[in-house]
């Protein structure tokens, strides 16, 4: 009950800045509909809805990671936390209390970026839930970077770490604009040791219902999800002892 009170007042403190949220769900959307314009006058096939949709959707991921990381900082340098040290919450209290309230605005995101790729012409299908099901553990990976960046930095540095640097390295390692293998044998080695281009792929097969694909990639976000997770609350933890 401690850490749903806590759940509840995260979330009023998330729709207290609008501006942030609407950048968050609206920058994906432009980039999907300005890459769908580049595609439909160009002669060759680069930037397909099948491939751009899930790899938007991945993409606009990335800012949970930006809100999550900043309402927890914030409340690091205030005395907001440091009286809340003194209740029986846990660690896994706090964290989870940042934690659940952007999980439905992820999947919202999700389902707001899908929906404007099939009015941008995607075929609607039973597929698309499957592709948002696919993403809940990137989801949760992203928010775990944030929290455990809200541990480490304050505010200023999560907007940098999260915010510039994230939402780059993602484009890039996630193999969103364009197919890995083009970059040479070695990037595409080390962006697959990443989980980042494991979920723009999972998201992919499960667009076109390759479950076995999906399955493979998923079994490699998952470990990297549930380290950050364990990595993050350790952290906290150590933080909170700390004088």
């Amino acid at each position: 009950m401690r850490m749903m009170a806590f759940a509840k007042r995260n979330s009023k403190e998330l729709l207290r800045d609008p501006l942030t949220l609407f950048f968050g769900l609206g920058f994906p959307l432009v980039l999907l509909v300005l890459m769908n314009v580049i595609q439909r006058n160009v002669p060759v096939h680069i930037f397909e809805l099948e491939t751009l949709a899930p790899g938007i959707a991945l993409f606009g991921l990335t800012f949970m990671a930006l809100f999550s990381g900043l309402l927890l900082a914030r409340d690091r340098s205030t005395a907001f936390l440091a009286r809340l040290a003194a209740s029986p919450m846990t660690a896994a209290d706090f964290l989870l209390g940042y934690l659940l309230p952007m999980l439905p605005m992820a999947v919202g995101q999700t389902v707001i970026c899908l929906g404007a790729a099939v009015a941008l012409g995607l075929p609607l299908s039973w597929n698309l839930l499957a592709v948002t099901a696919s993403l809940i553990p990137s989801a949760l990976l992203f928010i775990a970077l944030g929290l455990l960046c809200g541990t480490l930095f304050n505010d200023r540095q999560v907007g940098g770490v999260c915010g510039a640097l994230l939402t780059n390295v993602t484009a890039w390692l996630a193999g969103i604009w364009f197919d890995l293998s083009l970059m040479g044998g070695t990037f595409k080695t080390a962006a697959y040791l990443l989980p980042f281009a494991h979920g723009a792929d999972g998201a992919k097969a499960a667009l076109a219902g390759d479950w076995a694909t999906m399955a493979l990639h998923l079994a490699w976000v998952c470990p990297w999800t549930l380290a950050l997770l364990a990595l993050a609350i350790a952290l906290f933890r150590k933080k909170m002892s700390d004088p």
